[in-house]
């Protein structure tokens, strides 16, 4: 018997994703990979997979889904606002960060996250997905993952497997970081920029725009001055990147950026930052905070021994 969720409907922007693809970027390739990587390694975790299993993330409005097949263990984690449906039409608040069975006919309808964009369905066993390069992401502008690199449609089929492991559910506690200061350290062309522009950046808020999608978080506040060079020759570029165009606003890259760049770059957001970065929903204000690289690497092993309180 096959075992699949029938896509009523798809969301906003949900794709499959993983830790990422890694080792390709010189080819063009992004390692793309889930934006809150706690929240898909807490998605996997109550539903008893290996961490870097293949989940299904969504942005602010996610899927409608109806199970088709055996009773299945599965977890939605996030700030995020989702009943469950039953074959008989009886609905049901949906828990958040804590596991639970559905069964033949019953629906999981994920109506919104809370201020917040991201959140991850996961499903004990894993979903059946076709690696490509090592990695189940899905690089939408590249057609590259799953569902032939495409975000969920109506009436896809996700076929998943059925785990013989004991249905054990379990529930995690956490607070999710509304602070809206975000850690990062100086770029390579900070020095591009005038003195006046380098305080401003560290000292007046930015405003998320909509025009913040997996690529991307553009940015809008005082004008940024560069008195060196408003173009540089292309060179790689991370995630976090902070680049100023020519329009003097910033752009943050996230996890599907692209490999390479011609603006300059005044700041970079540090690794432990990130997932609370991405998280930031439009028309929020960011201050940026200047950091030292002991202090980025303490806070990142800070940030990955907080993976160990679940």
């Amino acid at each position: 018997m096959s075992n699949y969720f029938k896509v009523l409907r798809p969301g906003i922007n949900s794709t499959f994703q993983d830790l990422g693809r890694f080792g390709l970027q010189h080819l063009g390739i992004v390692a793309s990979g889930c934006m809150d990587q706690l929240l898909f390694y807490i998605s996997n975790k109550l539903v008893g997979n290996k961490v870097s299993q293949g989940a299904l993330e969504f942005a602010y409005q996610g899927p409608l889904l109806e199970l088709v097949g055996e009773s299945a263990l599965v977890a939605v984690s996030g700030k995020v606002n989702f009943n469950v449906i039953n074959k008989n039409g009886e609905t049901k608040q949906g828990t958040p960060n804590e596991s639970f069975v559905v069964s033949n006919g019953d629906k999981i309808d994920i109506l919104s996250t809370i201020n917040s964009v991201y959140g991850y369905l996961s499903i004990l066993g894993g979903f059946k997905l076709k690696e490509i390069k090592g990695s189940v992401s899905t690089l939408v502008r590249a057609k590259i993952g799953p569902n032939n690199g495409n975000k969920l449609q109506s009436d896809d089929k996700i076929f998943f497997n059925k785990s013989n492991s004991a249905v054990k559910t379990k529930k995690i506690e956490f607070d999710f970081d509304t602070d809206n200061t975000i850690r990062v350290m100086k770029g390579l062309q900070f020095d591009y920029f005038s003195k006046k522009s380098q305080e401003d950046f560290f000292s007046k808020e930015y405003k998320v725009t909509r025009l913040t999608d997996r690529m991307g978080m553009r940015l809008e506040g005082v004008k940024l001055e560069n008195t060196v060079s408003k173009n540089i020759k292309s060179e790689g570029i991370t995630k976090g990147s902070i680049q100023i165009p020519g329009d003097g606003q910033p752009i943050v890259l996230l996890s599907d950026h692209p490999t390479i760049g011609g603006y300059p770059k005044i700041a970079n957001v540090i690794s432990a930052d990130y997932d609370k970065l991405v998280q930031k929903t439009t028309g929020l204000n960011l201050k940026f905070k200047l950091v030292d690289l002991s202090i980025a690497e303490s806070a990142f092993e800070d940030y990955i021994a907080s993976f160990n309180n679940f």
